[in-house]
């Protein structure tokens, strides 16, 4: 009996060794993708927001970075002829993905 045990553990360890290598291939990165604006999307986009300027807010406890998420509160607008929507926080204007609400760029 101990004979048929010893090689039926070793297989059942090699066979969780390779469920724990085939698990770490398929682990998802939670960082943010990076956002490529064209040129022209950028000059359409900065022309606009200087043409129709925001009150800023202030957000307390936000940290305002690429890749920061802005609260469901702020309120984004939209800028035409893009997938994107801009904000002004703490002075500093700021491109969106209104999708995730994540800052893909600070417009300066």
């Amino acid at each position: 009996m101990m004979k048929t045990l010893i090689p039926s553990a070793a297989a059942l360890l090699l066979l969780a060794g390779v469920g724990v290598a085939a698990a770490e291939d398929v682990i998802v990165t939670t960082q943010p993708q990076a956002v490529v604006i064209t040129p022209e999307e950028r000059t359409v986009i900065r022309e606009y927001v200087h043409r129709n300027p925001l009150a800023s807010i202030n957000l307390l406890g936000v940290e305002l970075n690429i890749g920061s998420t802005l609260p469901d509160t702020v309120e984004l607008r939209e800028v035409p002829d893009t997938r994107y929507r801009y904000t002004v926080v703490g002075d500093r204007t700021v491109l969106v993905d209104p999708g995730t609400r994540r800052v893909v760029e600070v417009i300066e």
